[in-house]
């Protein structure tokens, strides 16, 4: 997805692990996706920039769909969508 198709997304829900190193930001996604219904979009916010990598392997591993993420303010907005 381009930058104006994520900025476009309405999440399901949304995860603010801003401040928090490796691995919090995972833990939170991970957790979180438990709460979003299948197909449903979760977003979080992170200012760890290992995120980057490390959600996607996540998704990739538990069969989710990583969507991209937009460098925000000190911080990166990053979007799943949950598959099952």
């Amino acid at each position: 997805m381009d930058v104006e198709e994520l900025k476009n997304l309405k999440p399901d829900l949304v995860v603010d692990a801003r401040g928090q190193s490796c691995p919090g930001p995972m833990l939170e996604a991970k957790k979180a996706l438990t709460k979003v219904p299948a197909g449903g979009i979760l977003e979080v916010l992170s200012s760890d920039k290992g995120t980057r990598r490390d959600l996607p392997a996540l998704c990739k591993k538990m069969g989710h769909e990583f969507l991209g993420y937009i460098e925000e303010g000190g911080y990166d907005r990053l979007f799943v969508r949950k598959k099952k």
